[in-house]
């Protein structure tokens, strides 16, 4: 990788209306590095996508992208960049190979390069069979797989995905982000957004955001660690009545649920484990109390939303 960033964001703020969607955004992205937007609806990863793409100019704030500074000549990176947003604009009315074409044409993909971009193409996307279908008659996933595809026909330095792999089915989810890590282990840089914690585990760094703002700025391992012996897991059949059991602890920092079990921040789970235990059955319930020793990504982000024990520096 170069010292040089591909991407680098300082100061980044966009207003709506005096409300802030991003409110000072500092970040690098490293060449060939899988970075990831990571939050929940409302966080800011779409605006952040679409002002690093050009298309939404900031309020405040530089963009470079590989020596371009996109905030003040948005169409200067555009060679360069490939975005991709929630609803790509396919044409459903042409087929797989015309919207190829259409978009090879677009960027300027010169006719003798074309073929061997196309089967390139068709080989990771699996879309050789379907060429000829329509593209609104293509499911979910074959369409993010055929939108990828065309943002990738001009050979761009940098992958801008906002959601790829929103409303796909889980076999479609999994080839896309194939498709991805093919294109990263390639050379190039990808900054995906998405809302699902799990694929949160996929990216090389990654930042959380919140309302606008950063809560964490990591890799997945470093960003967990800060839990490490913070969290328990407790496992009980009136799983309500122990969340209000924990939330009047002064010790727990947080409670959240996470399918058939809660769990509880604390200052040092080892040493609070007992008390924890001991606190519930005072008030008669019967629960199994454990040590996580991996916490998730999603108990880290929780963490940082909630300000409690593992808040990021």
């Amino acid at each position: 990788m170069s010292d040089r960033p591909a991407v680098r964001v300082a100061g980044l703020r966009r207003e709506f209306g005096g409300v802030h969607a991003i409110a000072g955004l500092d970040l690098q992205v490293a060449p060939g590095e899988l970075f990831g937007l990571v939050g929940p609806d409302g966080a800011g990863k779409t605006t952040t996508l679409r002002m690093l793409a050009g298309v939404l100019g900031p309020t405040s704030g530089e963009i470079e992208i590989f020596e371009h500074r996109v905030d003040l000549d948005p169409e200067s990176a555009k060679a360069e960049v490939a975005y991709m947003p929630q609803r790509f604009g396919l044409y459903t009315d042409l087929t797989v190979a015309e919207n190829l074409a259409f978009y090879a044409d677009l960027f300027g993909v010169p006719k003798r390069e074309r073929p061997e971009r196309l089967e390139r193409l068709y080989t990771f996307s699996r879309l050789e069979p379907f060429r000829n279908r329509l593209a609104g008659d293509l499911s979910g996933g074959m369409k993010q797989k055929l939108g990828i595809s065309c943002a990738l026909i001009h050979r761009p330095r940098l992958l801008l995905l906002d959601e790829p792999t929103f409303g796909v089915d889980p076999i479609s989810r999994r080839e896309l982000w194939l498709i991805i890590h093919e294109m990263v282990a390639e050379g190039v840089t990808a900054i995906v957004s998405t809302a699902y914690l799990d694929e949160a585990e996929r990216f090389d760094r990654l930042v959380l955001l919140h309302e606008g703002t950063v809560r964490a700025l990591g890799e997945p391992n470093e960003l967990r660690s800060r839990l490490e012996n913070r969290v328990l897991s407790i496992t009980a059949s009136s799983l309500q009545e122990v969340k209000s059991v924990l939330e009047s602890m002064p010790s727990v920092g947080g409670v959240a649920r996470f399918g058939d079990a809660l769990h509880a921040r604390v200052e040092d789970a080892l040493q609070n484990r007992s008390a924890v235990a001991d606190a519930i059955a005072a008030q008669g319930y019967r629960a199994s109390v454990e040590v996580m020793a991996d916490p998730s990504l999603e108990d880290v982000f929780i963490a940082q939303i909630e300000g409690g024990t593992g808040r990021a520096a």
